[in-house]
């Protein structure tokens, strides 16, 4: 893919997000932030059927990051939690364009993708507890 269709992609989610907002009663939620470049991003999740069945984000920084963020809602909206498990950073940065991002770039568009997966794996782990007491 062209560089300048990767930057039509990051532009067209930067100004015009996906699932931005908060809910009421996230079944999970996460945040986190990029301390080098200043980018936070939270996530909220909820469940049906261990289905995702909604899904927002908020949060500041980078076209990179708010972008990654927008298409990493659309991508899990609707799948199982196990799908939503097996997406890696290959399938985000591919789902941007494949760009070719440096260092610190790279970190930028994989923080929502680690925000997500905290706030899953946090909401496994309470779904265990509570089935074990």
């Amino acid at each position: 893919m062209s560089s300048d269709m990767y930057k039509e992609i990051i532009l067209d989610y930067y100004k015009n997000p996906r699932n931005r907002g908060t809910m009421d009663s996230p079944d999970a939620k996460a945040k986190d932030s990029n301390p080098l470049c200043g980018d936070v991003v939270e996530m909220q999740l909820k469940f049906a059927n261990d289905k995702v069945s909604d899904i927002k984000f908020n949060g500041d920084g980078c076209a990179i990051s708010q972008a990654s963020a927008s298409m990493l809602t659309e991508l899990v909206m609707g799948k199982t939690i196990e799908e939503v498990r097996k997406i890696d950073k290959s399938i985000l940065l591919e789902n941007l364009g494949s760009p070719n991002l440096g260092a610190v770039r790279i970190k930028c568009a994989l923080l929502p993708l680690k925000v997500m997966k905290t706030a899953v794996y946090d909401y496994l782990g309470e779904k265990i507890a509570a089935e074990e007491d």
